[in-house]
C-alpha cells in the first residue's frame, strides 16, 4: 500500500506514531495556503491541519481469548502493525464480564488454555473465573501485546471502502483504517434480557449475569433467577445460602451431571513446570476423551443412553422430594441442550428457601413476578441468566460490505460463513469464533486457534501473491453450508427434540460445529484459493506472479474474478 510521508498523529484511543508504520490514503500532508494580499499588506493564512487517521495492517475486535490469540499469532508471523481494540478498560472478554458468584469454567483446565501458552498452576482442574482472567492478563504481558491494546474504544461502525481497498473503521475512541478486520468479540458479548411488560416498573434491583452488581446485597433479599442454564446452575448454589427466599423460573429443566472437580497439588504444579512434557500429555488426554464423545453427539445420539441414565441417576441422589424431581426432568434428550456439570445445582434448588417454578416469566406488577402458569411470586431483586445475542449479534447491523449490505441484512436467513471464518460480500473480514464454530463438548480454545491457523494463512498467502483483499466466492460459501446443515440433521441438536439457543428464529442451527475439533483443524490448516476472489487495488493492476497458479485477479473497476478450481468438501 501507497504510504504518506507524513507520520499519524496520537489518536484519543491510545495510538502512537510507533503503532502505524502507515497513514491512511486519505491524510493530507499539513502545509499552507499561499499568502492572501489585504490591502497593501500580506497577511499569511495558515490552514488547518487535518487530523490523519491512524492505519494498520490488522484491526482485532475484542480481547478475550480470541482477540489476544489473534494478536499473538500476527506476532508470530511478523506482523506487527496491529491494534486491539477493545470496549472495556482491560482485557479478558467474556472471562472479564462474567464475574457472577460461582462462576467457573466446564472444560478442564489444561484444555481450556492456549497450546503455546501452557500453564502448569491451575488451581483446579476446572478453575474460576478469577484464575482464568488472570491467565489472559498474562498472556497479554507474556506476549509483548500490551502496546497493540486500545481500551475504552468500541467499534460502532466498520465499513469496507471500495475505491480504497480497506476498512473504515469508527469507535468511541476515534477513526481507524485497516487492511484487514478480525472479529474477535465472540458470540457470548451482548446479554440479552427479554421484553418483559412492566419489567420497567420493577422497584427492586434487576441486573444480568454478565453484568453482575457486586455492590448489592443479597443477604436476606428475595431473590428471582430467570432461567437455567449453565450460568444459573452456578450462581444459585453460590447465593442460596445468603438470601432470604431464592425464585428460580425454570423455562425448561436440563440435564446435570456430576461435576468432577478438584484442587490441583502442588507436586502436579511442580512436575508439569519443570516436566512440561507431563501438562502435554494430560492436556493430550483431555483432548482425547471429548474426541472420543463427539460420535454421539453428531452422528450416534442414541449412544447417550447411558449418560442420561447417569444424570437421571445424579438427580435422585441430589432431591429426595419426587414432585420436585418430577420439575427438573427434561422431556428431551440428553445432549440437545447443553447438558450442565454440578455437584451442588440440585441441593440448592431442593434447599427449604428454595422454590422452582416450572415456567418462564410473563410479566412484572410492581414487585410481583407473574410467571407463564399464573403463579405470583413477589421478589427484592430479579437476575437474569437468559443468555447472549448469538444469532442476532448485534455487531451485525454495524459492519458494512461491499455493497454496503450489513451482516444484519445479509444473514436475515440465518448466519453463514465459509469454514466458519470469512463471508461473501465482506472482504478481508475474518471471524473467530464464526458462524458454525461452537461446540457442545470440548474446549472452544481449540476451534479458536484453529481458526487463528486460518487467519494467518490468509494474510501470508496475500502477501505472497501481491493481492490486496479476498473474500470467499458464493458458491463455495454456499457449497460449504449445504453440505453442514445436512451433517446437523442427524446431530442430538436436531433429533434430541428440544429448542436450543443453538437455533436461530427459524430453527436452523446456526451456532455449533457438526464434527470433531480435529475435522475442523483439519478444513481450516490451508486456505484454499480456489475458493477465493483476490482483488486488487486500482494502482497495483500488474499480473499476478506465474507461480501464483491463478488465473485472473480482479480490479476494482470491474466485479471480482475468482480463481478456478475443485472446490475442497469439508472433511
Amino acid at each position: 500500500m501507497a504510504s504518506s510521508t507524513k507520520r499519524p498523529r496520537p489518536r484519543a484511543s491510545g495510538a502512537t506514531t510507533q503503532d502505524q508504520s502507515r497513514t491512511a490514503p486519505e491524510a493530507v500532508e499539513q502545509g499552507a495556503v499561499e499568502p492572501e494580499a489585504v490591502g497593501s499588506e500580506a497577511v499569511e493564512s495558515e490552514a488547518a491541519e487535518p487530523e490523519a487517521v491512524p492505519h494498520v495492517r490488522v484491526a482485532v475486535i475484542g480481547s478475550g481469548f480470541g482477540g489476544l490469540g489473534a494478536g499473538v499469532r500476527l506476532r508470530r508471523a511478523g506482523i506487527t502493525d496491529f491494534v486491539v481494540l477493545e470496549r472495556a478498560d482491560s482485557v479478558g472478554g467474556t472471562w472479564r464480564d462474567n464475574s457472577y458468584p460461582g462462576c467457573a469454567c466446564d472444560v478442564p483446565s489444561h484444555l481450556y488454555s492456549f497450546s503455546f501458552a501452557p500453564n502448569p498452576d491451575w488451581p483446579r482442574s476446572f478453575s474460576g473465573q478469577p484464575d482464568i482472567r488472570a491467565y489472559l492478563e498474562k498472556v497479554a504481558d507474556v506476549f509483548g501485546l500490551r502496546p497493540h491494546l486500545r481500551f475504552n474504544t468500541e467499534v460502532t461502525e466498520a465499513r469496507w471502502d471500495v475505491e480504497r481497498t480497506l476498512w473504515q473503521i469508527t469507535t468511541t475512541a476515534g477513526r481507524w483504517t485497516a487492511d484487514a478486520v478480525v472479529a474477535a468479540a465472540g458470540p457470548l458479548a451482548d446479554p440479552q434480557i427479554p421484553d418483559l411488560p412492566g419489567l420497567d416498573s420493577f422497584p427492586g434491583k434487576v441486573f444480568h449475569s454478565s453484568r453482575w452488581d457486586h455492590d448489592f446485597p443479597l443477604a436476606d433479599k428475595r431473590v428471582a433467577m430467570v432461567g437455567t442454564g449453565a450460568s444459573a446452575a452456578q450462581i444459585v448454589p453460590a447465593i442460596q445460602p445468603q438470601v432470604g427466599k431464592l425464585t428460580v423460573f425454570q423455562r425448561t429443566p436440563a440435564w446435570v451431571l456430576p461435576r468432577r472437580d478438584r484442587a490441583i497439588t502442588e507436586l502436579e504444579k511442580r512436575l508439569h513446570g519443570r516436566f512440561p512434557i507431563t501438562a502435554k500429555a494430560r492436556r493430550g488426554t483431555l483432548f482425547a476423551l471429548r474426541e472420543l464423545q463427539v460420535d454421539a453427539f453428531v452422528r450416534r445420539p442414541g449412544l447417550l443412553r447411558l449418560v442420561q441414565r447417569l444424570a437421571e441417576r445424579h438427580l435422585a441422589d441430589g432431591v429426595a422430594d419426587p414432585a420436585l424431581r418430577a420439575k427438573l426432568t427434561p422431556d428431551y434428550r440428553i445432549g440437545c441442550k447443553r447438558i450442565l456439570l454440578s455437584n451442588t445445582y440440585y441441593p440448592a434448588l431442593a434447599a427449604a428457601n428454595t422454590e422452582v417454578v416450572p415456567a418462564g416469566l410473563r410479566e412484572v406488577r410492581g414487585s410481583t413476578l407473574v410467571a407463564a402458569d399464573g403463579s405470583e411470586h413477589e421478589v427484592d431483586a430479579i437476575v437474569f441468566g437468559t443468555g447472549f445475542h448469538v444469532t442476532d449479534m448485534p455487531m451485525g447491523s454495524r459492519v458494512f460490505g461491499a455493497d454496503g449490505t450489513s451482516f444484519a441484512e445479509k444473514w436475515k436467513e440465518g448466519m453463514e460463513a465459509l469454514r466458519g471464518s470469512t463471508v461473501h460480500g465482506f472482504p478481508n473480514f475474518f471471524f473467530v469464533i464464526g458462524p458454525n464454530t461452537g461446540l457442545g463438548n470440548s474446549s472452544m480454545i481449540l476451534m479458536i486457534e484453529s481458526q487463528l491457523n486460518y487467519l494467518i494463512d490468509a494474510l501470508t498467502r496475500l502477501d505472497e501473491i501481491g493481492a490486496t483483499a479476498m473474500q470467499p466466492t458464493a458458491r463455495a460459501q454456499r457449497r460449504w453450508n449445504l453440505e453442514l446443515q445436512h451433517r446437523m440433521d442427524r446431530t442430538v441438536w436436531s433429533t434430541g427434540g428440544c429448542r436450543s439457543w443453538y437455533l436461530d428464529k427459524s430453527g436452523k442451527n446456526t451456532v455449533l460445529w457438526p464434527g470433531s475439533t480435529t475435522s475442523f483443524r483439519r478444513a481450516t490448516r490451508k486456505v484454499d484459493l480456489t475458493e477465493y476472489e483476490l482483488i486488487l487495488r486500482r494502482d497495483e493492476r500488474a499480473a499476478p506472479p506465474e507461480s501464483s497458479g491463478l488465473s485472473a485477479l480482479s480490479e476494482l473497476s470491474g466485479p471480482p474474478v475468482a480463481a478456478t478450481g475443485t472446490e475442497e468438501v469439508m472433511a
